[in-house]
């Protein structure tokens, strides 16, 4: 008996270094029900599970998100359709493709024109926020939109409980220095600031799970 190889191509854009990562994915590949294509650059990975269900869960990085997305699809959507597109849910830009690989390797063609286009509306040049490659001296940032982007990823660590303190209650007030965003909790007075003024540390930053709050506030005896 001869077995029918079903296979897909499966895709995803690197958020530390910009670069496209595909890889062919067979039903034999996944017998073993996880497989993981990780970038070159070793600073990131997708995730592909098979629930018991026989579902495939997706763990896909994003290149604006802290936190990579979620998605759960069915088999047969899985190996059965030409492209199929993993959206963000948050900024809409497509983060995961799945289907033949000529279509795949089009869509991610498409969605880094559409995610340059988007950087150079916001002032930011190229796919260079997300690469340390480009910035070996660790230069000071002379683009202001870098706060809105930590701001943005403060927000969303809030909203998710990942901002830990010593009381673990908050709420937590946010400063903006020339060289570093505080983020303090007005409970604990526990203090925590996030550089604005390296691309090294602000690219770390850009995808953290979770924001701890060290320095404690000196008590005056």
């Amino acid at each position: 008996m001869v077995l029918e190889q079903k296979n897909t191509t499966i895709a995803y854009r690197c958020p530390v270094c910009g670069a496209g990562v595909m890889s062919m994915v067979g039903v034999f590949s996944l017998s073993a029900n996880m497989f993981k294509l990780k970038c070159s650059c070793g600073g990131s990975h997708m995730d592909i599970n098979v629930q018991s269900d026989g579902n495939i869960r997706l763990t896909v990085p994003c290149v604006f998100c802290p936190n990579p997305h979620v998605y759960t699809v069915s088999r047969s959507l899985f190996f059965g359709r030409d492209i199929f597109l993993l959206p963000c849910p948050i900024y809409g830009i497509d983060v995961g493709f799945i289907g033949r690989e000529g279509d795949v390797s089009v869509e991610l063609e498409r969605t880094e024109k559409e995610l340059r286009e988007m950087l150079e509306e916001n002032g930011i040049s190229d796919l260079d926020l997300f690469s340390g490659d480009n910035d070996e001296d660790d230069d000071p940032l002379s683009d202001p939109q870098i706060y809105d982007i930590v701001m943005f990823v403060i927000k969303d660590l809030q909203e998710a409980g990942d901002i830990k303190c010593s009381c673990g209650n908050g709420p937590y007030s946010i400063d903006i220095f020339d060289d570093c965003i505080r983020v303090t909790c007005d409970e604990c007075g526990d203090f925590e600031d996030v550089p604005t003024d390296s691309t090294i540390a602000a690219n770390a930053f850009l995808h953290a799970y979770r924001l701890e709050l060290t320095n404690h506030k000196e008590e005056n005896n």
